[in-house]
């Protein structure tokens, strides 16, 4: 069912907060997002970074030369830079200066949002609330988030190493049952 279907459902059966919450889904996928929410589907492990070059978080992950360590230690690893907050503008300049751009495991992307006033609240279905925001992506699984700062690379080189492994508890007791 089409969310403007849902909504419009929602509101005739009087559920308000429904229909309030289908229509904030009804914000349109940008192209940069559209793209990351196919990568992500991948087998291969992928990386989403979401930054502003005028975010001096941002700036220190870049200066500290771990992003590009990073990109260069993984090159099974496809990491996506999308530049948001900053008027659809991808920051090539400054990942550029930084020699990340020319890596051949690294997509640009930019949001066409704002950097004030609407600005973009979510992107590829999770929350965006703050910058830097790093997603580590598997099979289209969200492995592991890290949404509120600066990356520690050591621990992100330890959840990429992490993600790779095949784990699941399917066939394990719940723990209720335990």
């Amino acid at each position: 069912m089409s969310i403007l279907r849902f909504a419009c459902r929602a509101v005739a059966s009087g559920s308000i907060l429904a229909a309030l919450v289908a229509a904030a889904s009804l914000r349109a996928e940008s192209p940069a997002e559209q793209r990351v929410i196919e990568a992500i589907k991948s087998p291969d492990l992928s990386v989403v970074h979401l930054w502003a070059p005028w975010c001096s978080n941002c700036q220190a992950e870049l200066k500290s030369g771990g992003w590009l360590k990073m990109v260069k230690d993984n090159p099974q690893v496809k990491f996506y830079f999308v530049s948001v907050w900053n008027g659809g503008e991808d920051g090539r300049a400054m990942l550029t200066k930084f020699q990340i751009a020319d890596q051949p495991n690294v997509t640009i992307l930019a949001d066409p949002g704002p950097r004030t006033g609407n600005k973009i609240k979510q992107f590829a279905g999770l929350p965006l609330s703050w910058i830097p925001t790093t997603w580590i992506y598997k099979g289209g699984d969200l492995r592991y988030a890290l949404n509120y700062g600066e990356v520690r690379f050591p621990v992100l080189q330890q959840f990429l190493e992490d993600s790779k492994s095949e784990w699941s508890h399917k066939g394990e007791k719940s723990a209720e049952k335990s």
